[in-house]
């Protein structure tokens, strides 16, 4: 997310209630976690184990629970509670803006785009020319679609991030404040849910196409010409590259890569980074040829079973 104008860090730590190291007029541009940094982001730290990775990240402003040196270039923000700091600042920069109409008047529709009856459209949004948006689709604020789009019946795009941090009271929210960006010639099946990054934006690149049912996590790039099959689980912060076709009910887990022109067959599970230009299967997944190898393989234990068993009776 990024701060319009830009921040001065005496003032963003006045905001807070919170003491700083730094320059007073040290500018922070934008607001990001700790894997969506660049320069000029403020992120947040509260747990010792990542202090050093916060420190030593692309954010020129760390808030932070903890007096510690201030790094070369960087401002410091001291704060008790991080997490409900930095989450005060999404609430006040970015807080929720309540609909009484379904097709907002600050949302941009392009010429010869269709909207259905019952489709809502919420405040920000854009869509570009010649796009389909079927009955009870929901589009929430600040989602960016492309051109030639077809979004089909009761799809959710920009909900929120599922990401929350325990707490002995129960679990506290992170607000997310980013958004889904949709290129063009994107198609998106019937229930279908894209959520929209936490702090950074979930994409879905040119021609790519959803089936029905699949979920999309905050934060995940995908991008072009790729095919994802129905029932398909993607978790957030995952990279998935051009022409990678994901058959139906794939599960992917968070954080990691699919490589350009990579196929994964029905019901498997992606649990680490694989490789463009091969096909997977299984859960968890590995090359297929080699997959098949090791379940023939096992479908013949029984015989040597049987066979160990009957020298054991010699």
């Amino acid at each position: 997310m990024k701060f319009n104008p830009a921040l001065r860090l005496s003032e963003l730590a006045s905001i807070i209630g919170a003491e700083f190291d730094g320059d007073p007029d040290f500018l922070v541009t934008g607001l990001n976690e700790i894997h969506m940094v660049e320069p000029g982001d403020i992120t947040f730290v509260d747990h010792p184990k990542y202090y050093d990775k916060a420190l030593n990240s692309a954010a020129t402003t760390v808030l932070i629970n903890k007096k510690v040196d201030r790094p070369e270039g960087k401002a410091l923000v001291f704060h008790e509670k991080p997490f409900d700091a930095f989450i005060s600042l999404i609430n006040r920069f970015m807080p929720f803006e309540a609909s009484n109409v379904v097709i907002s008047p600050s949302a941009g529709i392009g010429e010869g785009t269709v909207i259905q009856p019952g489709a809502f459209i919420g405040n920000h949004v854009t869509i570009g020319k010649n796009c389909l948006i079927h009955a009870n689709v929901s589009i929430y604020d600040h989602t960016i679609i492309g051109d030639d789009a077809v979004i089909h019946s009761n799809a959710v795009l920009g909900a929120d991030a599922y990401y929350f941090q325990r707490r002995p009271e129960g679990y506290k929210k992170f607000q997310s404040c980013g958004r889904v960006i949709l290129g063009n010639r994107v198609e998106v099946g019937a229930l279908c849910s894209i959520d929209k990054g936490v702090t950074g934006d979930t994409i879905i690149s040119d021609g790519t196409k959803l089936d029905n049912h699949c979920q999309v996590g905050h934060d995940t790039y995908i991008g072009r010409n790729c095919l994802i099959g129905a029932h398909a689980a993607i978790a957030g912060v995952t990279r998935i590259e051009d022409d990678v076709i994901l058959w139906g009910r794939v599960s992917v887990n968070k954080d990691l890569v699919i490589g350009k022109g990579a196929i994964v067959l029905a019901t498997s599970g992606v649990d680490k980074s694989i490789e463009g230009g091969k096909t997977y299967f299984g859960a968890p997944v590995s090359e297929v040829r080699k997959k098949w190898r090791e379940m023939a393989a096992v479908r013949q234990l029984p015989a040597f079973m049987e066979q160990f068993r009957k020298l054991g009776d010699q």
